[in-house]
């Protein structure tokens, strides 16, 4: 298991997008995290961090992206999406402070 100061850099942050918004009245948040995590260890860290109970995590890798600049062509960092479901009653206010 990775300490919790390697976790909290491989945490990135709260994805904030029009559907992680709608997924907030059902407990749920998405972070954008590193995607050499695991299910474990994301519950791990988000439990420390935020001191909450989770019920369920679902992940997704986020695919590459090209982008062009004048004429060089790059592409974007790999990162891996966590969808956190949180236990009845409990919530994470600590996103928007």
């Amino acid at each position: 298991m990775i300490d919790i100061v390697n976790l909290l850099n491989l945490i990135k942050y709260p994805s904030l997008t029009e559907k992680s918004m709608n997924l907030y009245g059902n407990r749920q948040y998405t972070f954008i995290v590193d995607r050499s995590l695991t299910k474990t260890e994301i519950k791990y860290g988000i439990q420390k961090i935020f001191n909450v109970s989770i019920t369920d995590i679902n992940t997704c890798n986020l695919p590459i992206k090209k982008r062009r600049v004048g004429k060089f062509l790059g592409k974007r960092t790999l990162f891996k999406k966590a969808y956190i479901k949180l236990k009845e009653g409990e919530k994470i206010t600590d996103l928007f402070n």
